[in-house]
């Protein structure tokens, strides 16, 4: 069988339901679909529910990319990558800018290591989220330094960002 443009349609038969779940997980995976890769081998019916928990993630709006967010006084413009807190200019690298400017399109609400890992770095880190910690230390610094706290900590859930008022 051959495609309009004459290359061959390649096919696979698999009649095993858990190696299909993962050839169809892989996939996903590799596309960027945000598939947890941990649960390799499981069933087929929770390969659907996360399916369907990346699809409502998705549906949800986000402010458009070059608007201006602003928590409290601090103040990220997305066209200028500039940030600013009380009016002083912070200096960010590129990860820790993409790490504010998530934890600033959802202010007030605890948002799950697992979740930062996909969205900021969409790699696949195998369950270790250190790195998540490691990147809220050093914007913690910046952003935080010598002022009330913005960045908090929430015990078995990850981080939380809100107005120092």
């Amino acid at each position: 069988m051959f495609r309009t443009d004459g290359s061959p349609i390649r096919t696979a038969l698999v009649d095993d339901e858990r190696a299909l779940t993962n050839l169809i997980r892989m996939a996903l995976r590799d596309e960027g679909w945000g598939i947890d890769a941990a649960h390799e081998a499981a069933e087929f019916d929770d390969l659907v529910a996360q399916l369907r928990s990346v699809l409502r993630r998705s549906a949800h709006p986000t402010p458009a990319r070059g608007e201006a967010l602003t928590v409290g006084d601090l103040v990220l413009d997305d066209a200028s990558r500039t940030v600013t807190r009380a009016g002083t200019s912070i200096s960010l690298t590129s990860t820790e800018f993409e790490l504010l400017h998530y934890l600033m399109r959802h202010p007030r609400r605890a948002v799950s290591r697992k979740e930062i890992l996909d969205r900021v770095w969409n790699y696949d880190f195998g369950g270790r989220t250190g790195i998540v910690d490691l990147y809220v230390s050093y914007l913690r610094k910046k952003v935080d330094a010598g002022r009330t706290p913005m960045i908090h900590t929430v015990r078995g859930v990850g981080y939380l960002l809100r107005s120092a008022d």
